[in-house]
């Protein structure tokens, strides 16, 4: 059993990585909602959704590289931005997920797999 304190030190990092790339996903995506809105508002916008990324997103990797490799904290925000991007399609944009987008999805997931698992 791994103890608590080294299960959090491994959980917060995903956690922030989780929250930053909600804001994210918004920042980058959620003006496609309003595709009437004047594109410097969608700039000015998406910067200020952006901040609260980066507040989170700085933190992520820096608690993060602490138990992970810079790779393998790549990996996992990238499964994590295409999780959070899945669900933001299908629920903000109403757009479905393809089978071929699955399929991409699934690639990625065993890349993460082989990039964090302890082959040792």
């Amino acid at each position: 059993m791994v103890p608590m304190s080294t299960f959090t030190t491994y959980l917060w990092p995903v956690l922030l990585l989780v929250a930053s790339n909600i804001f994210m996903t918004f920042a980058w995506y959620g003006h496609l909602k309003f595709k009437s809105a004047p594109l410097i508002t969608a700039i000015m916008v998406s910067w200020g959704i952006a901040f609260f990324e980066y507040c989170l997103q700085v933190p992520a990797n820096r608690l993060g590289h602490a138990v992970y490799t810079a790779p393998q904290l790549k990996m996992i925000q990238e499964a994590i931005t295409l999780t959070v991007f899945a669900i933001f399609s299908a629920f903000w944009l109403g757009e479905s997920l393809r089978w071929n987008d699955w399929v991409a999805f699934l690639l990625i997931a065993v890349a993460v797999f082989f990039s964090v698992h302890d082959w040792s």
